[in-house]
């Protein structure tokens, strides 16, 4: 702040940036039955506000009224006015908050020219603290997420598009199946039915063996995963049961659709069987998938490691599928 008082706007914005991004990272581990969570996740949240107010434009915070609570987000427009504009929605996945995704893509989404649009649905953020877990039905608060985009004057209706990552390339494809407002969506990667992923991941077929010679560390994450999809915190085996229903249906996606793919992640056979179900079903002609190579540091889930090649792939897509209209 003192930076701030000094007149240094983008010094301190930066630094109210990092502040933000710190105390987000020391959550990782944390249970929900730790009052910190709760503290430093608001902490992080209010240092996101305050720092979104010195961008020009600014990064606006919302809360959209959903079954007696809301989902929070953050806004940022391409430019001043309120002239109608192509707007990219980010939506996260199993472990994500709202603030997560502004680090992840908000920089290149303005850059692009587009609007930038994050939200924490149920599942993500502070939201099961709240009750609302993740569901099978996940469009449902997906539907409210496009009804607030669609409220807003600076939104080009024509050029709305979404991208969901890990959990959110379920999430996405699924609202863009029962909601035609959604004119172009990007998985990275698709999870066409996350029942089989989940069946098959380590943390789920772990013996009580196996469990007690977890680190710390390893077992509280894969505990706050389980608080997330409502499932007893000792009982990571459930979580593929829970994931029954998390499912859409490719042939029922009739907009342009890219699959982004990190080559690590594209070893699994589980994976690369759901890109193919994708691939060989969308109806939309423009459709694309694109495989980033390891040897750019582009491998692993969510294409963390190289988020530069991610947005190039993504946004001179979605700069193509939108020319044309």
């Amino acid at each position: 702040m003192k930076s701030l008082a000094a007149g240094h706007q983008v010094s301190a914005r930066d630094q109210l940036l990092r502040a933000a991004y710190y105390y987000r990272v020391s959550l990782l581990a944390m249970l929900p039955d730790n009052p910190r969570l709760k503290e430093r996740a608001q902490k992080s949240r209010s240092l996101m506000i305050k720092a979104g107010a010195l961008f020009d434009p600014p990064i606006e915070y919302f809360k959209i009224p959903f079954e007696g609570t809301f989902l929070p987000g953050f806004f940022r427009k391409a430019k001043s006015g309120m002239q109608p504009t192509k707007t990219l929605i980010m939506i996260g996945g199993g472990e994500t908050f709202a603030e997560d995704l502004v680090f992840y893509i908000a920089p290149q989404t303005f850059d692009r020219g587009y609007n930038f649009m994050t939200v924490d649905l149920p599942g993500q953020g502070l939201m099961p603290y709240e009750g609302k877990t993740f569901r099978p039905a996940m469009n449902v608060p997906m539907k409210a997420v496009i009804d607030y985009a669609l409220s807003r004057r600076d939104v080009d209706p024509e050029k709305l598009a979404a991208y969901g990552y890990s959990g959110g390339g379920g999430f996405v494809p699924q609202a863009a199946m029962h909601d035609k407002r959604i004119k172009a969506i990007a998985m990275s990667s698709a999870v066409v039915d996350a029942y089989p992923l989940f069946s098959t991941m380590p943390v789920v077929l772990a013996t009580q063996k196996e469990i007690n010679a977890w680190t710390t560390f390893h077992g509280n994450i894969v505990k706050a995963i389980c608080w997330r999809w409502g499932v007893p915190m000792n009982k990571p085996s459930a979580l593929a049961e829970a994931n029954k229903g998390y499912t859409f249906d490719p042939a029922k996606i009739s907009i342009p659709a890219l699959l982004i793919v990190g080559e690590g992640e594209y070893k699994s056979e589980e994976v690369k069987r759901q890109q193919k179900l994708c691939m060989d079903n969308f109806t939309n002609p423009k459709k694309k998938m694109v495989v980033t190579p390891a040897n750019e540091g582009a491998t692993n889930h969510c294409v963390m490691e190289n988020r530069s090649l991610m947005s190039q792939v993504l946004f001179d897509w979605l700069d193509e599928v939108f020319g044309g209209l």
